[in-house]
């Protein structure tokens, strides 16, 4: 889709959102190996499951305020009163089972930063710290293999669809589409 810079970018992104765009053309496939930013795309995919993942970034900003700015050890230590507070934003999506759940997964990401010295050592390892290149997915086996030992671990809301999502959005999956600037970048033309 062409916006009105003239760059093609990929068809899923609204041209008619400058905040998608700042997404689209400067996060979203960018390798991270930052674990605070690797956490808060977590919180926020598991957000985003059942909804669109423009609900989830235009409240981006609200998210961040309501959890304590993805401070991991501030929302691992949230208590029931948190969750309260958290049902009563109208900023955030307020859902009891995803705020929860991400009160959990924040618990299960330090675990994961115990055993492995960091969660980008953890999540980097599933492809040998390689950048994996494919598009027109919402799943594949890595995304299976990954989920699956998440939820072993104790998280919540990272199925196989949330998790592929995930790996796009913090560059372990690079995804693209054929046409979008982005692609033609990386692939060198």
């Amino acid at each position: 889709m062409e916006w009105n810079d003239g760059k093609a970018r990929c068809a899923w992104a609204n041209p008619h959102n400058p905040t998608y765009l700042a997404y689209h053309d400067r996060e979203w496939g960018v390798p991270c190996h930052d674990d605070g930013r690797l956490f808060e795309m977590l919180v926020l995919e598991c957000f985003q499951a059942g909804l669109s993942w423009e609900c989830i970034l235009n409240k981006r900003e609200a998210f961040r305020r309501a959890f304590a700015g993805f401070d991991l050890d501030a929302v691992a230590a949230f208590g029931p009163a948190d969750v309260e507070r958290l049902m009563a934003d109208a900023g955030i999506v307020r859902n009891r089972r995803k705020i929860e759940a991400a009160i959990g997964n924040a618990r299960a990401f330090r675990a994961i930063q115990r055993e492995f010295g960091n969660f980008d050592a953890y999540l980097w390892g599933w492809t040998g710290g390689e950048v994996v290149r494919e598009a027109g997915l919402a799943s594949s086996p890595l995304s299976d293999a990954v989920s699956a030992d998440l939820r072993r671990r104790g998280m919540r809301f990272v199925g196989t669809t949330v998790t592929y999502a995930y790996l796009q959005s913090v560059g372990v999956i690079w995804s693209h589409d054929e046409g979008c600037f982005l692609h033609e970048e990386k692939a060198g033309k």
